[in-house]
């Protein structure tokens, strides 16, 4: 027999142990908020663990485990023998294979060496395995290394592994800062953690095994007879567990994907990575809140049962907030679906980047456009007001037309004839590659595209929107959108650090122009009214809100110079909501958490655009629908210290569109010599003409 023990033994494939030292482990990647204290989630595939130093580990763990678990561990060589010959001898008495007795040495070397086989044969030549592995193990680490493996890589239930990771489960502090009672609990875990959690039936056993380990360390003298009173005193509070594991999901899911594309989904699951972001988790949880809350609302109110938040500091480019539904655990919704990185139609929220490109040609916010009915395609005739057939003749959200028109008063009333020649003017072309520069990856080809564009005829996500009416708060500076602040990896070495990479994409001026639009409130008054959840007393807020024709879609995009909030309303199908317009849908839920979020960042104001005053400007460009053509007196002279308004001016030439006196592409340069080259002019010249006629002008 001893012959055959001896031959069996000479089988064991056992592990060189030399290299424990620089094995790897597995070590789970967490995300946290913009502090780095609050977890937003844990990146796992079997097991969560984090890995601490031992110095970095409480004496009072590491007492109270060695007191229930091994108390002659420091004294001992790795093993116990006749603990070892017991735990044997009723494995194979009863062909059980479940008996302990091993030292912590032993399950170090159980747990983290040898597998969990624990079969017929498996179970005897396992325990053998762990004696001569322990043995071999305590030449090879001090005790202190031993320790350390044992506390970092024990289970403490479900999928938690190691005492750090039970630590910030349980009391969400690290494991440095655990308190003696504190400390019982979790060294009463060890020996059964589904059977003792603190989630499950057996809490009195759990606490019955806490007190047994207090007791155990005031007889080896861990701790004092005052420390013991102390601790049986003290009432700990376990957090509560959560199902779900995860917060600010939608966006933890969207840099998880980032993870994953860069790092691969080995590193994003097991290489322990620390990624601190820049969601504002506060911030994060009110937007959670009142999406809810007025999704809850619009669906009674609207039929527009989604929306959507997402909040980006410009100066950045970190995204503070991204809430892609109302809740992402509702599968009637789809609500895991993430909406602000969906593509969908903006609606007039698309009309500042094609101003803004009106405004680099040489138009000004004072230029005139005609509100009129107007067929935009050159080959339908000029009184037809249909779009159909190829046709198109877009009307205003009120059905009303109102005549002349500056652009600033159309854009900041959204409305929408004066939009379509506006981006006529700008260029199709022209307009899709600034919007492009400044941020909207979705676009495309402008071939795609007609005169639609303006009112939302492209499909865009509400994350890239967000993003680029960035560029207007800070002036024309583009900062591209991310997540990160900072990823680091087991050892703290630092993969990736945000760095601030900004681009002018936009002229300083024009930037200026579109945000002294969007935060005129007398401008959007006749839209708005003068008290409305757009208008904040006493602070810059510019304001774009769009509603699709179709009413699927409800967005307000708002900013100041240090951050922009986007909002989206509608359904996940792409069914239609009632047909009201966004003011009524979705500004209020953007006005509620607008206010929070304002209380984040200083009150600043936008920079006030040069007001361009020049005779030099024709008329049309100056506000002057009336004529083209100016005669300027002043007596006795022309004096260039007279403010502008008190010269006396005489326009002649009579009423026309804009294309009688522009041309398109330099606005500011010589006036056309044959207008009706323009393949646009005789149709909107026909609209000019019969308001001029209506209104009794010539």
């Amino acid at each position: 027999m001893g012959g055959i023990t001896l031959i069996w033994v000479s089988t064991f494939q056992i592990p060189t142990l030399e290299t424990i030292e620089s094995r790897k482990i597995s070590q789970s990647t967490k995300i946290y908020d913009n502090t780095g204290k609050i977890l937003l989630y844990d990146v796992f595939q079997n097991k969560k663990r984090t890995v601490v130093p031992f110095e970095d580990i409480s004496q009072y763990v590491k007492d109270a485990t060695l007191s229930i678990e091994d108390k002659d561990f420091y004294t001992h060589n790795g093993v116990k023998i006749l603990s070892i010959i017991r735990a044997l001898f009723v494995d194979i008495t009863t062909l059980s294979f479940t008996q302990g007795g091993s030292t912590v040495t032993q399950q170090v070397v159980k747990n983290s060496i040898l597998t969990g086989d624990k079969s017929l044969f498996g179970g005897p030549a396992r325990k053998i395995k762990e004696l001569v592995l322990a043995l071999k193990l305590e030449n090879i680490l001090s005790k202190d290394e031993i320790l350390s493996m044992y506390l970092n890589e024990i289970p403490y239930g479900g999928n938690m592994y190691g005492v750090e990771e039970a630590s910030k489960s349980f009391y969400g502090k690290s494991a440095s800062n655990l308190t003696i009672a504190e400390s019982a609990y979790l060294a009463a875990l060890t020996q059964a953690p589904t059977f003792y959690s603190p989630y499950g039936k057996n809490v009195e056993k759990l606490n019955e095994r806490k007190d047994l380990v207090l007791d155990e360390m005031l007889s080896d003298k861990r701790i004092t007879k005052e420390q013991f009173a102390i601790a049986q005193a003290e009432k700990v509070i376990f957090l509560p567990r959560s199902n779900r594991g995860i917060k600010a999901p939608h966006f933890v899911m969207f840099i998880v994907e980032y993870l994953k594309s860069k790092y691969g989904q080995d590193v994003l699951e097991q290489g322990g990575l620390k990624v601190t972001t820049t969601l504002n988790y506060e911030l994060q949880a009110k937007a959670e809140e009142i999406a809810k809350k007025y999704a809850e609302i619009n669906t009674k109110s609207f039929n527009g049962t989604n929306d959507a938040f997402v909040a980006i500091n410009p100066k950045t480019g970190g995204i503070l907030t991204m809430v892609g539904s109302r809740d992402y655990f509702d599968k009637e919704i789809d609500g895991n679906f993430n909406v602000t990185t969906a593509r969908r139609q903006p609606g007039s929220t698309f009309k500042p980047f094609v101003y803004a490109q009106a405004f680099i040609k040489g138009y000004t916010p004072e230029t005139v456009l005609f509100d009129t009915e107007t067929q935009f395609a050159s080959n339908c005739a000029p009184e037809n007001t249909t779009s159909d057939n190829g046709c198109y003749s877009p009307g205003n959200y009120d059905n009303k037309f109102r005549g002349p028109m500056t652009l600033r008063n159309a854009l900041a009333q959204s409305i929408n004839v004066p939009a379509v020649k506006t981006l006529y003017l700008a260029g199709v072309k022209d307009s899709i590659e600034l919007a492009t520069s400044m941020g909207i990856t979705s676009l495309g080809s402008a071939n795609t595209y007609g005169l639609t564009l303006v009112l939302g005829g492209g499909e865009v996500s509400l994350l890239d929107m967000t993003s680029a009416f960035g560029v207007f708060a800070t002036e024309g500076t583009r900062n591209a959108y991310t997540g990160i602040l900072e990823v680091t990896d087991t050892k703290g070495v630092v993969l990736e650090k945000i760095t601030l990479n900004p681009n002018q994409v936009l002229d300083p001026e024009v930037a200026r122009k579109i945000s002294d639009i969007l935060t005129d409130n007398i401008a959007r008054t006749p839209l708005y009214g003068a008290n409305s959840n757009v208008y904040f007393g006493g602070r810059d807020v510019a304001v774009k809100t769009g509603t699709t024709n179709n009413y699927k879609d409800a967005w307000i995009i708002g900013y100041t110079p240090s951050v922009v909030v986007g909002t989206w309303a509608g359904n996940n199908n792409n069914t239609p909501m009632a047909k009201k317009v966004s003011g009524l849908i979705v500004a209020p839920m953007w006005r509620v958490f607008m206010n929070e979020v304002l209380k984040t960042v200083p009150n600043e104001n936008f920079t006030k655009p040069q007001v361009e005053n020049s005779y030099d400007l024709k008329p049309v460009l100056r506000g002057k629908w009336q004529g083209g053509i100016s005669n300027i007196t002043q007596n006795p002279i022309i004096d260039p210290n007279v403010p502008y308004e008190s010269l006396t001016e005489t326009l002649s030439g009579g009423v026309h569109s804009i294309l009688y006196w522009v041309n398109k592409n330099d606005p500011r340069g010589v006036p056309p010599i044959n207008s009706g080259d323009d393949p646009q002019f005789t149709n909107w010249e026909y609209g000019v003409r019969r308001w001029a006629t209506t209104n009794g002008y010539q």
